[in-house]
């Protein structure tokens, strides 16, 4: 026996999957909707030094086959990590703390053929593009605060990101990036709250 299947009830169908799949998108976890995120963050943590307040952080990049071969090519890619740090307030808006900006490059060397990372006041190289985007993505001790802006006993928000910075790109390859999203590599931005780190007590000085 054949079955036939009317137009009402292939409209309701349409209708019905395309209210599942709303629902899924709305109520899945944090994990699922970063998933497809082209920067996904393992960790980070702010803790105190002697100088103030520093950032570790580890980044995992997933560049498209398009940057891949931009790289291979000789092509560098520059990127941004930006920071900032408030006080939550119930009664107002949340408390301006602090920001911070960490610029790094990656390009292949043809010549050495090995790729290049430019992180901070750091270079490292690497003979694989996996081993490169991990030092890339990488982030250590990168003093974000000074000494004493941290009150301890309270509570703070961080806000990090990781993007890629098209405007540092040839202006032929701008105008790429503007028009083709293969262009873009970047992270959401991931917050988290924490508690003011017990600041360390200063070097004594020598006789």
């Amino acid at each position: 026996m054949m079955a036939f299947t009317t137009r009402c009830s292939v409209n309701r169908n349409r209708l019905a999957y395309g209210l599942a799949v709303g629902f899924l998108a709305l109520f899945a976890g944090p994990q699922t909707l970063l998933a497809a995120e082209d920067v996904t963050l393992k960790f980070a943590e702010i803790y105190a030094v002697n100088e103030g307040y520093e950032l570790d952080a580890q980044f995992v990049l997933h560049p498209n086959s398009t940057l891949e071969d931009v790289l291979e090519k000789g092509v560098a890619l520059h990127f941004v990590a930006e920071l900032e740090i408030t006080r939550p307030r119930s009664w107002w808006l949340n408390e301006d703390i602090g920001e911070a900006t960490r610029r790094m490059r990656i390009y292949y060397n043809l010549l050495l053929r090995r790729y290049i990372v430019d992180a901070g006041y750091a270079t490292q190289t690497a003979t694989t593009l996996d081993e490169a985007l991990m030092i890339l993505g990488r982030i250590g001790n990168w003093q974000v605060l000074e000494r004493g802006v941290l009150k301890s006993g309270q509570r703070y928000q961080a806000r990090l990101r990781l993007r890629m910075d098209t405007s540092q790109l040839a202006k032929p390859l701008q105008i790429g990036a503007l028009t083709s999203g293969k262009w873009d590599l970047h992270s959401a931005w991931f917050t988290w709250k924490f508690d003011a780190p017990v600041p360390n007590k200063p070097a004594p000085l020598l006789p």
